[in-house]
């Protein structure tokens, strides 16, 4: 059995992205625990506003909940909430996101990706923190054919410049590990979903499309394979590793990167066809080829989080998705 901390709520912790999907589900779990949160988005439109502003209203019903509106790339800004919030814990999450937007867009990666997240690490190493956690991404590992993922494997392929962002985040994250002590933890996602989910994911789309009774465009014909993660399963992970930062390796750096997958991939058509038992209608499809920036499939290896947690993310798609839907229905009153 792992040994590890559980989460102190006495921690304060400082969220980026916290209107966003992931960072909206960790408020809200460590809001729940007792602990001050101060959250940081600048909502902007890559997708719809009005989904971010839904989330942080139930945020700032928390009297615990601090929110900041504003850029992760204004230095400013972030200088500003370490030098009056003082964090214990920095869970950096907020991103540019999406693969194929970064092809036609892609400064906007350049600026919150890399300028933001260097922003983050000189605050942490002028205003030091017990532990910064951030996200990275599966997308990291490219087109690579030994399957599981590991954190272990070659990474210096990146089809996208979305993943080359968030692999050079994880060459920064290392750096100030190594000159100035900050402890980080790189978090691989794989494929995240689940309720107030992102709406340019293909699950949300292919729900939208499916509900409307349009056709849904299947890339690759439909041959692919992503190993989904259920949201809960991916806050879970990152509550237990926020009192946890890395020991020092043989160099003395406390840095690591972990997958957080289902470690299961699922064949794309078999999703669709339980997204649609869940949502009570078949769809019309179109099949059409591979699109530039896509990989085959995606499939995590968690060894370490299973060695270091006694966790590995286990929840099946057809629940997550019937979750899923529930929400959806829900919250658009389908």
């Amino acid at each position: 059995m792992a040994k590890f901390r559980p989460f102190d709520p006495s921690k304060k912790v400082f969220v980026t992205g916290a209107a966003g999907f992931i960072g909206f589900h960790l408020a809200r779990r460590l809001l729940s625990l007792g602990a001050e949160v101060v959250g940081l988005d600048n909502l902007n439109d890559y997708y719809d506003v009005s989904l971010k502003e839904s989330r942080l209203a139930i945020l700032e019903k928390e009297p615990k909940f601090t929110f900041v509106k504003g850029d992760l790339a204004d230095e400013e800004t972030v200088n500003r909430i370490f030098q009056e919030q003082h964090p214990a814990i920095v869970v950096s999450l907020a991103a540019q996101a999406g693969v194929r937007y970064s092809i036609d867009h892609p400064r906007s990666y350049i600026q919150s990706n890399i300028v933001g997240f260097f922003n983050i690490l000189e605050a942490c190493r002028h205003h030091p923190v017990e532990h910064l956690l951030f996200a990275s991404s599966s997308s990291v590992y490219g087109m690579q054919q030994k399957t599981p993922f590991s954190t272990t494997d070659n990474v210096d392929h990146p089809i996208s410049l979305y993943a080359a962002t968030k692999k050079s985040d994880e060459l920064m994250a290392y750096t100030y590990s190594h000159l100035y002590g900050v402890p980080a933890t790189g978090l691989r996602f794989f494929t995240v979903y689940g309720p107030f989910g992102r709406p340019d994911m293909a699950y949300f789309k292919f729900t939208n499309k499916i509900v409307r009774g349009e056709p849904i465009q299947i890339y690759n014909h439909g041959d692919m394979y992503r190993d989904f993660t259920y949201i809960d399963d991916i806050v879970r992970g990152v509550e237990n590793m926020l009192c946890n930062p890395p020991a020092p390796n043989e160099f003395g750096d406390r840095y690591k990167v972990y997958n957080i997958g289902n470690n299961k991939p699922e064949k794309l058509m078999d999703f669709i066809r339980t997204l649609e038992q869940c949502i009570g209608r078949e769809a019309e499809k179109e099949y059409l080829p591979m699109q530039p920036g896509d990989v085959y499939q995606t499939y995590a290896d968690v060894s370490d989080l299973i060695r270091d947690f006694d966790f590995k993310p286990d929840t099946s798609i057809t629940d997550g998705l019937a979750r899923f839907v529930k929400w959806y229905k829900e919250y658009y009153r389908k």
